[in-house]
């Protein structure tokens, strides 16, 4: 291993969100350090689907840095970077007349936020997605919704002039006058840095333990199964309206519904589901089975279709279902990049860009138009004040 050298900013996490925090952070000029206990995407990032949504998003702050992030991840894709970008688009798909109308509604109040959504009648289902069932009651296509391969996104991002050092644990933080963070201390030794990004996804609780102050994220775990390569048959990402209020719930039982997508090497991932079950670790079956026949009774071709593979991740999961992004008043030094449940691929650019503004304290370059106040990691603090 290189030594541990001193940085102007140490990133806690090599996923996909400390890798864009790292990424956008060495293009503005700075020094930066990137530590992980375990490998690339080793954590959530590894266990997801790489979903772009603004789909399943509705008008207010999480929606504006999914619109950001979505037109970051595009100028990256143009800039070269290879991660498997498809800008294939979402269509969301009602089983009820009331859940088409519902669907109506949102994508109405999405609209005047700068989605693209667009009403589709049931007899026009088949153009967007052949294979569909037939009794579906309607849909709403989402041309936006795009989709990365995550583990190639988080070390793209990482090969942008930083240093990186897997298996390297934090054990604690280097402090210095007022308390202020001037470092971390880690399994290999400690390292000087003028502030820290914590992106340890479902473990940035325990991080910020280290560093004296409380985050309430939590582990919501969720299953993918993986087909054996097939043709295409899925155009789009493509998933039930209940998926939206399973993303939205926080109910901690077992939620699950239908999310059907293609990847460019034929395989079909089928999701989702979620539950709070903290860090269990097993593979119910049951679960798996619950997923199968949801994503069969949206596509009945995949009723004969072999599953090669079931994986499992941890969604950072945080009360409010907004993520934590920006400087800790409380442990001065020390910036917070975590708390995305879901959807940290599609909200990591964004992420690492308000990040680097706030250690730059540059305000002379574009606004990226996102008020990063809703982010704040003190409103925890402030609602049980």
């Amino acid at each position: 291993m290189s030594e541990l050298r001193p940085s102007d900013v140490v990133v806690i996490g090599a996923g996909v969100v400390g890798a864009a925090c790292a990424h956008y952070a060495a293009r503005a000029g700075l020094s930066v350090t990137v530590l992980d206990r375990g490998p690339v995407a080793g954590g959530t990032t590894g266990a997801g689907e790489g979903n772009l949504l603004v789909s399943d998003k509705r008008p207010g702050p999480e929606l504006s840095l999914a619109l950001l992030s979505l037109r970051l991840w595009a100028e990256l894709a143009a800039e070269g970077h290879d991660f498997e970008y498809q800008a294939k688009g979402g269509l969301i798909v009602a089983r009820t007349e009331a859940e088409a109308v519902a669907m109506t509604v949102a994508a109405e109040a999405q609209r005047a936020c700068e989605v693209s959504a667009h009403t589709v009648d049931a007899k026009e289902l088949h153009f967007y997605e052949p294979h569909l069932a037939p009794d579906l009651a309607g849909g709403t296509h989402y041309p936006q919704d795009a989709q990365v391969q995550p583990a190639l996104a988080a070390a793209a991002l990482l090969r942008s002039g930083v240093r990186l050092h897997t298996g390297v644990t934090v054990t604690g933080f280097r402090r210095g006058r007022g308390d202020r963070v001037l470092g971390v201390r880690t399994s290999h030794g400690d390292i000087a840095a003028g502030a820290v990004v914590n992106a340890a996804g479902t473990w940035s609780g325990a991080i910020a333990e280290l560093a004296g102050v409380s985050l309430p994220i939590l582990p919501r775990r969720g299953f993918v199964l993986v087909t054996e390569p097939l043709p295409p048959i899925v155009r789009h990402k493509v998933y039930a309206a209940a998926y939206t209020g399973d993303v939205a719930s926080d109910d901690a039982d077992l939620a699950s519904s239908a999310v059907v997508e293609g990847t460019p090497s034929g395989t079909v991932l089928i999701g989702a589901s979620r539950e709070r079950v903290g860090f269990d670790p097993s593979f119910p079956v049951p679960v798996l089975r619950r997923l199968a026949a949801q994503a069969i009774e949206l596509f009945p071709i995949l009723a004969g279709v072999s599953v090669l593979r079931a994986y499992r991740g941890f969604r950072p999961y945080c009360p409010d279902h907004l993520p934590v992004v920006g400087p800790d008043p409380r442990a001065p030094g020390l910036l917070h990049a975590c708390g995305h449940e879901g959807a940290g691929v599609g909200l990591a650019p964004a992420t690492g860009l308000l990040i680097t503004r706030a250690l730059t304290g540059d305000a002379s370059g574009p606004d990226p138009g996102v008020d990063p106040t809703p982010f704040a990691p003190t409103r925890f603090a402030e609602v049980s004040s």
